[in-house]
């Protein structure tokens, strides 16, 4: 529960403290320096919109990658944000249901992948941050993950022969402070665009698909039979970034988005996930309960619960309405959506 509670004080304050540090930010990049970077969105993406107080520079994406990859943001600098986040696996924590923290307890969730961040809206599994940069100091603070004190953080990133200079030079200032921190992390994983997989490759006209691939997304869009789009939108994010119970357990065991709004109807919900490279995130699910594609394609074919908040399109569906073919065609086409040039990445 300590973790819960961690959440929704961060969803609470920190917008409020990232809105009070945009005044820090009155000059342009080229006037500071800096190199504006340019931010490659693949065909088939939409425009990401940037953050006016927060824009994107070399400078401030390098400081971030190397801070992303740095341990020393944990309590006992053993374990950084890439710890639990490894590229290969889509930055998730490879086939680990729960992450381990430093102190070797297991977290109550699944750690997210991420992909595509930088047109998200709100972030965790329960939209405990309200944007990019407030969802950073998330895990850090976190005691059954990084579990720091962000002042101590501070104090030794301020003590650290490389990093006040670093900061000063992306951010100005003397002194390295909390916003500086959130806002190079987040520069870096806006970085962390996946939009070339064989799927896209297809839309492109430059490859084609296999017949069972090509029935998978057919069923993938169909309403009378996968019903996937409905929330994995199809128009290249593979998600709508919106929370919902999907009738996993009768009764929530984790109370989800509830604990965040504090409304009642909101009671086991979660956001519903990108599925871009899927085929390499597993486990599935905020608790990781699904092993395989197939197990999470079966789910919505026969195994949810009728909760009293479940999600409209599944009240509607009718269960059993795909057979065992046509779950692996899904699959199939679930799998066109990995992307091994992000994978296999720096």
């Amino acid at each position: 529960m300590r973790s819960v509670y961690l959440k929704l004080l961060i969803a609470c304050l920190l917008p409020l403290a990232f809105v009070a540090c945009k005044k820090e930010i009155t000059s342009t990049a080229e006037e500071k320096g800096l190199t504006p970077y340019n931010l490659v969105i693949p065909s088939g993406l939409p425009a990401m919109m940037i953050p006016s107080d927060n824009p994107m520079t070399v400078e401030g994406i390098a400081l971030g990658k190397m801070l992303f990859h740095d341990p020393i943001l944990s309590g006992n600098n053993t374990q950084s944000c890439a710890s639990c986040h490894l590229r290969k696996f889509g930055f998730s924590d490879s086939t680990n249901q729960f992450s381990t923290g430093i102190d070797g307890v297991k977290g109550p969730r699944n750690a997210m992948p991420l992909i595509n961040l930088g047109w998200a809206t709100q972030f965790f599994w329960d939209g405990g941050a309200a944007n990019l940069e407030s969802q950073v100091v998330g895990p850090i603070q976190n005691p059954l993950e990084m579990h720091q004190d962000l002042a101590a953080a501070l104090v030794e990133l301020n003590a650290h022969p490389t990093y006040p200079a670093l900061f000063k030079k992306v951010f100005g200032g003397t002194q390295i402070g909390t916003s500086m921190l959130m806002r190079a992390i987040a520069q870096y994983e806006r970085t962390l665009i996946s939009g070339n997989s064989r799927y896209d490759q297809f839309k492109r006209g430059v490859t084609t698909l296999s017949q069972s691939e090509m029935r998978g997304m057919n069923l993938f869009q169909n309403p009378n039979k996968g019903d996937c789009a409905h929330c994995h939108t199809m128009g290249g994010l593979f998600s709508d970034f919106d929370y919902r119970n999907t009738g996993l357990d009768s009764i929530a065991v984790d109370k989800g988005r509830e604990l965040i709004t504090l409304k009642p109807l909101d009671r086991g919900k979660f956001k519903t996930p990108i599925l871009r490279n899927i085929e390499v995130t597993g486990p599935y699910m905020h608790d990781g309960r699904f092993k395989t594609l197939e197990e999470c394609v079966q789910h919505y074919n026969v195994g949810y619960h009728y909760t009293q908040n479940l999600d409209p399109n599944l009240v509607n569906s009718v269960k059993g309405r795909l057979n065992n073919a046509e779950v692996q065609d899904i699959v199939a086409f679930l799998k066109t959506l990995t992307d091994t040039e992000f994978l296999s990445g720096n």
